[in-house]
């Protein structure tokens, strides 16, 4: 009886999925966004130092929103198929982002099925969860016809990212909804002009991190040694500062010594690994004019500029070699 019954069950949810739940005026909305990389200032932003973007066009991600007869929340999702009232602790940022979308929009509960189709890794600190709270925020004003300006978006984003990460210094939100690096300081954004063409390689550790247990350790080593750890901190928001002239006048050999000093100052504060070491170690072996983690470290990415184009396919080759499980390549340049 009990198999019986669940067949029963999973007959119904296929044939939910197959035939979704429909409303006379049934409607469609669709939301994007995009990855994002921090170039430099991870971890010290959180303490109001500045931090640069950059956008990664190549992994984005879209959210499709169909309305429903009734007041149900359906997800579809490569981490998760269901409701969205049964969703697994990792999914609480996404639901949180539909509920405060829909706060904003339609002003009462509303039925939804919502699917999420990504390029982007997921516990990568690419921004992957800001991203989906972007394109929710997007896919259900054009769901419902409402306007919605950037600041309201970006509330939607703080919101999940409360949820996903604790205390959010709002980089991410900024990053993800922006189609050019930006500096962000304290909650404002201001754009970074490029005086050429920049090529970063971005390597997988295959490995997930944790921004949240990342951002906390670095909490805690600063309350034990507080001049040291400030010191970093200082020296990373000097380092962002630095680099801004030489975007501005592509000098990419002196942001590359930029990045490797950075990576020293990260190892300090204890936000490195041995694999992302590793990878950094491979790709300055190749070539690379600088390399570094990207985010919140223990896990995650690593970023490496490559002298130029051509290069760039035999770094993700050395990389991969080194035991990176993806590599993607994105270009920054005079817009």
């Amino acid at each position: 009886m009990m198999q019986s019954r669940q067949s029963a069950e999973d007959q119904g949810e296929t044939s939910m999925q197959q035939v979704r739940s429909t409303a006379p005026g049934d409607r469609t909305g669709h939301g994007h966004a995009h990855a994002k990389s921090i170039l430099l200032g991870e971890h010290a932003v959180v303490y109001g130092t500045p931090a640069i973007a950059v956008p990664l066009h190549a992994l984005d991600l879209t959210v499709t929103v169909h309305s429903r007869a009734d007041e149900q929340i359906r997800i579809r999702s490569e981490l998760y198929d269901g409701s969205a009232e049964e969703a697994p602790q990792r999914l609480h940022p996404l639901v949180t982002a539909v509920h405060t979308a829909l706060a904003l929009t339609s002003g009462s509960p509303m039925g939804l099925d919502l699917e999420v189709v990504s390029r982007i890794p997921y516990e990568r600190g690419l921004g992957s969860s800001a991203a989906v709270a972007a394109a929710i925020a997007r896919a259900i004003a054009d769901l419902t016809g409402t306007d919605l300006d950037g600041e309201a978006v970006h509330d939607v984003v703080m919101a999940a990212e409360t949820i996903a990460h604790g205390r959010s210094s709002g980089l991410d939100g900024r990053a993800v909804a922006s189609d050019a690096p930006i500096l962000f300081q304290g909650g404002v954004t201001t754009a970074v002009p490029v005086g050429g063409r920049f090529v970063f390689v971005l390597a997988d550790s295959g490995h997930a991190g944790s921004t949240a247990e990342a951002v906390g350790a670095v909490r805690e080593l600063r309350a034990t040694f507080p001049t040291r750890v400030d010191g970093l901190i200082g020296r990373l928001g000097a380092i962002v500062e630095e680099s801004r002239s030489l975007f501005a006048s592509g000098d990419r050999v002196a942001l590359g010594a930029l990045m490797d000093e950075a990576q020293a100052l990260l190892v300090e504060l204890e936000v490195s690994d041995a694999t992302l070491d590793r990878l950094v170690e491979a790709a300055r072996a190749a070539g690379a004019l600088g390399a570094k983690l990207t985010g919140g470290g223990r896990g995650g990415c690593i970023l490496a500029l490559a002298p130029d184009v051509e290069s760039a396919a035999d770094l993700q080759h050395s990389l991969r070699a080194a035991g990176a499980t993806r590599t993607w390549q994105t270009t920054v340049e005079t817009a």
